[in-house]
């Protein structure tokens, strides 16, 4: 069996194109790898490498480890510190809705992530294109309601297979509770870090974490390598820097949501709490879509409207990054006055030469789906899944978002019994656990509400 996501050959050319993006002069190096045979085009490349051969593989590995010493054009921010100093207009905490408000709000958080990710899960991976004809074959086009096989011809399914097998779970006519996904695990497994660790964990707390509850077959791109790393002996703050090209890839804005649960209103610590977590895999724009992410969650709870929403989260992203200007981007066109199909459109024109999980890319669609939405979610998270890129990852963040605005009993039904308040997973002692009782422990992490529980017991 070939592992993804792991051998030298398949990461170097995506390190090359990620060394490139940070404005590393490394010509000379894909040039000797180019010389021996090696590809440079990361979508090709794995085929390429299936046939390496053992010098070739060599090769890779010294090559990657001379790409991990060469000097990025700007130095990076090291400590939580320097990056709060470059964030500019974070407001002071906003205050809270009364507990009752507040439970709805992250009951509708976790049931909208859930419904949100299992609405983008069968055609994770399928094109634009591609889920449109599926679509239009199953009779479900504009989209409004979970996938469907019924009545998809058998040309079409060829075409465009459903993404895993388990992504047959996620069909309407199959759905019995939420499938075991990696945007639920983390959230499960930080909600677990912070009940054991407290609001003050550190990196080396989800580092521990990971090693004894995460399966290292249920990660993937910077998430895998970061594993790898700590199993390697590198420290929790080493392990994001070594031979990792996927370290401003998506798989930190997955994880964050949680950190922006437990501080609603409170921008600046769900930030803090999400790049103490982020910093074990990723760096720059990956840390910041982690941050970005949680300070969305943050805002959905106390805020009025979703324009409310990403304005305030966007104060959570360091001014002139690449991130910023993707979110700034992505929010215009939401707000602005082009159909659907041309502002989707306009996102492939500007961001579609990156890997479908990349960071950039998809914040820039989940600002979209967000700024267009109204607040619905049944019109923003189609919008996120449609667009073909990391879809059951920009799903799950829309609907994280909009299911806190609205609370859960602000979400349709007809997304949210299918999921029978459960969630599979595959941490252990986690599996089907209930969403409700997910609101509940969150709920318990915000502070004021701890205080507040505390004086009404001593009463």
């Amino acid at each position: 069996m070939r592992l993804t996501w792991a051998q030298p050959e398949d990461l170097l050319p995506h390190e090359l194109v990620q060394a490139h993006a940070e404005g590393k002069d490394v010509e000379a190096i894909a040039a000797r790898w180019t010389a021996a045979g090696g590809a440079l085009d990361p979508v090709r490349g794995g085929a390429t490498a299936t046939a390496a051969s053992d010098d070739l593989r060599t090769l890779a590995r010294a090559l990657l480890i001379e790409l991990d010493a060469v000097a990025a054009e700007e130095p990076e921010l090291a400590t939580w510190g320097e990056v709060l100093a470059v964030l500019t207009g974070v407001p002071a905490r906003i205050a809270m809705p009364d507990d009752a408000v507040l439970r709805a709000r992250i009951h509708g958080a976790w049931a909208g992530r859930s419904a949100g990710c299992l609405w983008g899960k069968p055609v994770e991976k399928i094109p634009r294109a591609g889920i449109e004809e599926i679509l239009r074959a199953t009779g479900r086009w504009p989209l409004t309601d979970y996938f469907t096989a019924r009545g998809l011809p058998d040309d079409v399914a060829r075409r465009w297979p459903w993404n895993r097998r388990s992504a047959v779970n996620s069909l309407v006519e199959n759905i019995a509770g939420m499938p075991e996904d990696d945007d639920l695990n983390y959230p499960l497994l930080n909600l677990r870090v912070l009940e054991s660790a407290g609001r003050g964990f550190t990196t080396d707390d989800v580092a521990q974490a990971w090693l004894a509850d995460l399966p290292a077959g249920r990660t993937f791109t910077a998430e895998r390598i970061a594993y790898r790393n700590l199993l390697d002996g590198y420290r929790p703050d080493e392990a994001a820097r070594v031979r990792n090209p996927f370290r401003e890839w998506i798989g930190a804005l997955i994880r964050t949501d949680v950190y922006g649960w437990i501080n609603p209103g409170d921008i600046t610590e769900a930030a803090r709490m999400a790049w103490t977590d982020a910093r074990l895999s990723h760096t720059r724009n990956g840390l910041w879509g982690a941050m970005w992410a949680a300070a969305l969650t943050s805002a959905s709870l106390v805020a009025a409207s979703v324009d409310e929403v990403l304005d305030l989260a966007a104060t959570a992203v360091p001014a002139g990054s690449d991130l910023e200007e993707a979110i700034a981007f992505g929010t215009a066109l939401g707000r602005g006055d082009l159909d659907d199909s041309a502002a989707i459109d306009a996102l492939h024109d500007a961001y579609g030469h990156l890997h479908w999980v990349h960071t950039i890319n998809n914040a820039a669609l989940i600002a979209f789906a967000l700024a267009r939405s109204g607040g619905d979610f049944t019109r923003g998270v189609p919008l996120a899944v449609i667009t073909g890129w990391d879809t059951d990852s920009a799903g799950a963040t829309v609907g994280s978002v909009l299911g806190g605005l609205a609370g859960v009993d602000g979400l349709p039904a007809r997304f949210i019994d299918p999921l029978q308040n459960r969630i599979a997973t595959s941490l252990p002692g986690l599996d089907g656990v209930e969403i409700d009782d997910l609101a509940r422990r969150t709920l318990a992490l915000v502070p004021a509400h701890s205080a507040h529980s505390q004086r009404q017991g001593q009463s």
